[in-house]
């Protein structure tokens, strides 16, 4: 297992705890309010947090499928890690460090040119929805069977 995993979860930031419908469908709001919220600031001309908020999207439908398992990930890097390593959907995972990346750049660094960050703010919106679409067919398709594996894999049982 992936050492800065390994350490998260004697940390304590990465932990199996019950299976959880209710957690998962509080997430799955999440995502829907910061989809929802990405689009109304896009509208309005504050694409920084139109962009920020499309990739709470994304993390926030992360965490639902990750409650979905039993799994409570405090640590965006060590979702990742486990969308990627544990869950094995490298391609979701690098979605989202994509993402995350564009974030951090729109959040702490400042642009002269609105265009640019408004044809930024769409794309993530797109790519948002795009990638909560593959997750909501993945959380709807995934076996107890996998799931089992997935926890077993982090070192728990069901």
């Amino acid at each position: 297992m992936n050492r800065f995993l390994t350490r998260l979860i004697k940390e304590k930031k990465v932990q199996l705890v019950e299976e959880s419908a209710e957690m998962c469908e509080s997430y799955q709001q999440k995502t829907d309010d910061c989809l929802l919220s990405a689009k109304i600031l896009l509208e309005n001309g504050l694409y920084e947090n139109s962009i920020i908020n499309s990739y709470y999207a994304m993390y926030n439908n992360v965490l639902a499928f990750l409650y979905k398992c039993g799994i409570k990930s405090e640590n965006h890097t060590g979702s990742m890690i486990i969308l990627k390593e544990i869950i094995n959907k490298p391609e979701l995972a690098e979605s989202l460090e994509d993402m995350k990346r564009i974030r951090i750049d729109s959040q702490y660094y400042t642009k002269d040119n609105q265009e640019e960050e408004k044809k930024k703010s769409q794309e993530s919106i797109k790519e948002s929805e795009e990638f909560i679409l593959k997750m909501k067919i993945l959380m709807n398709s995934i076996k107890n069977s996998e799931i089992e594996r997935i926890r077993e894999s982090l070192g728990g049982k069901r």
